[in-house]
């Protein structure tokens, strides 16, 4: 037995990888780019129970070693040994999807053939179970010739069998398939040996598929479900909201009667409990969007969606390949942008790279709870929500304004050529598992806690510094914000934006928003609480805006933020993805453009009907 030992973690995208690889190093890891590429490398380490060093290499998901992706090209060129500056593995971790065994079975019996000592950890096997999938574990391994281990990567303790594996003596290196072999037909028969699967499952995918991928009824299904997801978040996250605006707003006034007036005091109150409160109070509606998403992908839908909306999506320049990468953009640009990773066409990933962006954030629900709550009657209209209908109407605005940008790139580039078809495998419908929904409901929740905590609460400080200082000068008759540094910067920016309707308050508040979306709305309950003369109305911003804005101005900032490149990260990442600063350049330049044009345009038209 060696001392120390190198692992390489492979398998299929969406195998689960990722988290038996976060299971097995913890904390212990570190994210960074390939030399001269764009794709993550990540490496953790961590010791077994007799001492032994494991360093583990994340690579990146792969359906075959003869790649069609940078992703893929890394992965082969990595458990090759053909990668500069990376050694090659000592073991290979084949991990497959206990549920999916037909299209992971296939890339396992392809990676025999690197002459590496190999180990087949199926992943999930909790969600087999569920679903009556009984594997022979013994009899796979015997076909296979490699070690067979079962994990569940996201309980506590669900790796203990790869861990008992890799304490032992490395294995021998299979025996591969012989080049004339039919891989898809080893397949079929490893799972005809080894596999029972429920009988009850394919009728029952089939008769849901009849329905769910019909070109007329699937799509109107489709249109159901997210229209019900947008009504939902106003509806139902209402007394949540509630009770934390109560919170914050106790907090405010206990804190604010405790201290003694001063910068303590303000900072304090006006700073970090009107900031911090004003984004936190929209997290019961970030999660239960997230909470219909998360369905979405344990149900097993989310392919059928994008094989669904492959045609429409072809049209518009892009492929049923980009709907995953941007429905991924709804939580946020960055992981979205990243995804298009998987995408084989060039011009292809190019096109969803810049049209991501424009998919509704969860950064940007903050700011569109917020002045919808204040502008928009809460009435119904029908069986439906006035609020849910605008909330829904400025998502469909992002989706729509995407296909237009795709289809004018497409007019400027070449068409898609048949090598870009969509092929993929359509896993069986499952009930998500409850423990599974609440594990991604809380990762959501660390995510969107963590950055208030650090980022908006930073800023949040900073702006506070910025609308206090300097004092204003002695006989000075306006408000003390007036004269300080951000109210001579809003001062500045309001002559660009006059047009468009926007204030010095709400320009001062696009600046900390551009590091991340959602703080415009701290920065907005900072600036007022700064410049607010009545103490009961300072605590609560939307009566504040609701009786200095017009509703012109409201529909003016909404429509803004449909567009605005306001998110330094998104640009970064677009940075590193394509390598290119020109293309950076035309990302922010277009959206900015659409950003003010949709704004200008909203803002003369409301005026014009009166708002």
């Amino acid at each position: 037995m060696s001392a120390s030992l190198r692992i390489a973690l492979v398998g299929n995208p969406n195998c689960g990888k990722t988290a038996l690889f976060n299971a097995l190093t913890g904390s212990r890891q570190k994210v960074a780019n390939y030399a001269g590429v764009t794709v993550e490398r990540k490496e953790g380490r961590f010791s077994t129970a007799s001492g032994r060093n494991v360093q583990v290499l994340d690579l990146p998901g792969a359906y075959s070693l003869a790649a069609t992706s940078p992703d893929e090209a890394v992965t082969r060129d990595v458990c090759m040994g053909r990668f500069e500056g990376e050694p090659r593995p000592d073991l290979i971790v084949a991990v497959a999807d206990a549920t999916n065994l037909r299209l992971h079975l296939r890339f396992v019996l392809e990676l025999k053939r690197l002459g590496l000592p190999m180990v087949l950890t199926l992943n999930m096997m909790d969600a087999a179970k569920r679903r009556g999938i009984v594997i022979d574990k013994a009899r796979l391994e015997q076909r296979l010739g490699v070690p067979v281990v079962e994990t569940i990567a996201v309980r506590r303790g669900g790796a203990q069998a790869l861990l008992a594996t890799l304490d032992g003596a490395l294995p021998p290196v299979p025996q591969p398939l012989p080049d004339s072999a039919d891989v898809h037909a080893e397949v079929v028969r490893l799972l005809a040996d080894c596999v029972s699967m429920p009988k009850r499952s394919p009728g029952l995918d089939e008769a849901l598929d009849r329905i769910l991928l019909n070109p007329v009824l699937g799509l109107a299904a489709l249109a159901v479900l997210m229209f019900f997801m947008f009504q939902a978040v106003f509806s139902w996250a209402g007394p949540l909201m509630d009770g934390i605006s109560w919170l914050f707003d106790t907090l405010g006034n206990f804190v604010g009667e405790a201290l003694p007036e001063g910068p303590l005091n303000s900072l304090l109150v006006d700073g970090i409990i009107a900031g911090v409160g004003g984004v936190l109070v929209f997290l019961p509606q970030i999660l239960i969007l997230f909470f219909f998403i998360l369905i979405l992908e344990e149900s097993g839908y989310l392919p059928r969606a994008a094989f669904l909306l492959d045609r429409l999506m072809l049209g518009a320049g892009l492929s049923g390949r980009s709907f995953i990468p941007l429905l991924s953009s709804f939580a946020c640009a960055v992981p979205g942008i990243m995804a298009t990773r998987s995408i084989q066409d060039p011009r292809d990933r190019l096109a969803t790279i810049l049209v991501a962006p424009l998919m509704t954030c969860s950064a940007r629900l903050p700011v569109y709870a917020l002045l919808i709550g204040a502008f928009i009657p809460d009435r119904a209209v029908g069986w439906f929500n006035l609020q849910g209908l605008v909330m829904f109407g400025l998502y469909f605005a992002g989706i729509f304004s995407a296909l237009i940008v795709s289809y004018a790139m497409k007019l400027f580039g070449r068409r898609l050529t048949d090598q870009n078809v969509l092929l993929l495998e359509l896993p069986s419908y499952r009930l998500p598992h409850a423990r599974d929904l609440l594990l991604g409901l809380w990762e959501r929740t660390q995510i969107f806690v963590r950055r208030v905590g650090t980022i908006i609460l930073a800023l949040t400080v900073l702006l506070w510094f910025l609308s206090s200082y300097p004092a204003p000068p002695e006989g000075a008759t306006g408000d003390a914000i007036d004269y300080s540094f951000a109210g001579i910067v809003g001062g500045w920016l309001q002559v660009i934006f006059e047009p468009v309707g926007f204030n010095w308050q709400i320009c001062v508040a696009l600046i900390p928003g551009m590091a991340a979306r959602e703080v415009a709305v701290s920065a907005l309950a900072t600036v007022y609480s700064l410049s607010g003369t009545d103490d009961e109305a300072a605590n609560q911003l939307v009566p504040l805006i609701t009786a200095q804005w017009s509703l012109a101005t409201a529909l003016s900032l909404l429509a803004w933020f449909v567009y605005a490149p306001q998110c330094i990260s998104t640009l970064a990442v677009i940075r590193r993805e394509t390598n290119s600063w020109k293309m950076l350049g035309i990302s922010a330049g277009y959206l900015f453009l659409l950003a003010y044009g949709a704004a200008f345009a909203t803002y003369q038209i409301a005026r014009m009907l009166g708002a």
